[in-house]
């Protein structure tokens, strides 16, 4: 999800762009330092982070129904690679309907959590009770299903919304969020749910 990236650009944030493909950033790579590296290396983090204020990680599986360790992989590296340089400061984008967010779920999202998305959720569990016990100033950002609508700005965010259905909520709403949860204090230490 490259949409925190465009948005921070645009803000004058000096940003440095953590990817696999550096391709992928399309224009956005003259706005940003781009950065190639493996997610779950703590070394290759540790040297995309030192001198900023904060780490910002939208990592995804794609269209994957398969976890693969990603998750609990990159939140160890990204925790090791944030103490070595001193960098207190994380926004972590995980999922509505993981870990406790399943309980508040309406029917229709527990049939989906607990069946496609199950080892991709369970993963991600795990990856999350990491950030929340590792003694940075983390956010935890629970989004409900994603779409590539523009950014409304109207969206809701809590420590708990009620749930009917299957709501949904735009990339560029949760970007908007996640550098707006960057640069405040009001989120430290929270989970984020959020859903138009």
């Amino acid at each position: 999800m490259l949409r925190p990236l465009n948005l921070a650009g645009r803000s004058g944030d000096s940003v440095t762009a953590f990817v696999r493909n550096p391709a992928a950033l399309g224009d956005l790579a003259e706005r940003v330092t781009p950065v190639t590296g493996d997610a779950t290396s703590q070394r290759d983090l540790a040297a995309a982070a030192i001198g900023h204020d904060a780490i910002v990680s939208a990592l995804g599986r794609g269209n994957s129904v398969r976890a693969d360790g990603l998750f609990t992989r990159a939140s160890a590296a990204v925790i090791g690679a944030a103490k070595e340089v001193g960098v207190s400061r994380l926004v972590w984008l995980s999922s509505f309907g993981v870990g406790d967010t399943f309980d508040w779920s309406s029917t229709p999202q527990k049939l989906i959590y607990s069946t496609l998305l199950r080892s991709i959720y369970a993963d991600k569990e795990i990856a999350d009770e990491s950030i929340r016990s590792s003694g940075l100033d983390w956010t935890v950002v629970y989004p409900t299903r994603l779409t590539h609508g523009p950014a409304i700005g109207t969206y809701s965010a809590g420590d708990r919304l009620p749930m009917k259905g299957n709501p949904t909520i735009s990339r560029a709403d949760v970007a908007a969020f996640m550098h707006q949860a960057a640069h405040g204090s009001e989120w430290i230490n929270r989970t984020a749910v959020i859903s138009d």
